[in-house]
Formats: C-alpha cells, structure tokens, sequence
C-alpha cells in the first residue's frame, strides 16, 4: 500500500532542484511552483519583481520507499544552506532556500534535520522552516525545463548530482 506525501523544496532556481528530485528513487512527481508569496496565481515576472514567493518544487513521494529524512538529506547536498536569497549565481528572495510543509506531523522532522544540518556550520542557516500558505504550479515552459533544453542554466553541478544518486543504489 503506498503511503504518498508532498514537501516543498526552496533551493534557488527549480528547474536544478526539479530535476535532481525527479531522479531520486521513491519521488514520484515533481513540479516547478511559486509558494508563499503575496499574489494569487503569480506569473514568472511577478516572481521576479517582488511578490514574495520563493521558487520551489512540489516533491510528491512515496513514504514507504523514501523517508522525508532521507529526502531531506538529498537536498540539502545540493544547496547552500547558509546563503541568504542567493543559490548560485541567481539572486532574489524568489532564490531563498526553504522547506514548506503542508502536513504539521512534518514540521517536527523537518526541524530535527535542519538542526543536525546546523551542527556542521558556524554561521546560522538561511534555509525556511514554514507552514506552505499556498502553492501555485509555474507555467508550462517551466516544467521539466532540463529535460527539455538540456543545455539548459543550471546552479546544481549536473556532475554532483549524478554521483549523489549513483550512490543511491
């Protein structure tokens, strides 16, 4: 019986974090979206010009074969968890790192593995720890952008991600 759940992942642009997510054994979709602004239904460009809302990506997972846990521990090897609305060279709080969860039972694991995170750095981490106050999917050109153009900018190291989830096996 398969136990699905959804978090939010904040970690710059998402069309990196949406494809490396998508490669992770027990994900079973991953979307672009906008969350956490001040517009309903932003467009890229309300984005860009200060709705509030961070870039990020709906992980929807099947707990019994991934826990948050380990999911978590999969983002936070491709993030920089103490740069402040920056992930390579993309800068903006839309470029904030932030974990949202929609489920209140997360809040708990999500907080135990920032703070094991915190214990490997000496400046505080810039990674959101908050409830998800809305969602909304980024437009179509925005979704699976690295399959599609796969020259295509990204700030994940394409490298690292392969020997992150080579591992994995």
């Amino acid at each position: 019986m398969s136990n699905i759940r959804e978090i939010y992942l904040a970690g710059g642009c998402f069309w990196g974090t949406e494809a490396f997510m998508q490669r992770i054994n027990g994900v079973i979709d991953a979307q672009s979206g906008y969350a956490n602004g001040s517009t309903e239904n932003p467009s890229y460009q309300d984005v860009c010009s200060g709705s509030g809302h961070a870039e990020v990506v709906k992980v929807t997972y099947d707990a019994n074969k991934i826990s948050l846990e380990t999911l978590l521990d999969y983002y936070f090897k491709v993030i920089d968890p103490i740069s402040i609305n920056q992930q390579g060279e993309d800068k903006g709080i839309q470029y904030r790192t932030g974990i949202y969860y929609s489920n209140l039972a997360d809040k708990d694991v999500v907080t135990q593995a920032l703070n094991s995170l915190q214990a490997q750095y000496n400046q505080p981490l810039a990674v959101e720890n908050k409830p998800l106050e809305h969602y909304f999917p980024a437009e179509e050109y925005h979704q699976d952008y690295l399959d599609k153009n796969p020259n295509g900018y990204c700030h994940i190291d394409i490298q690292l991600m392969n020997e992150i989830l080579n591992n994995q096996k």
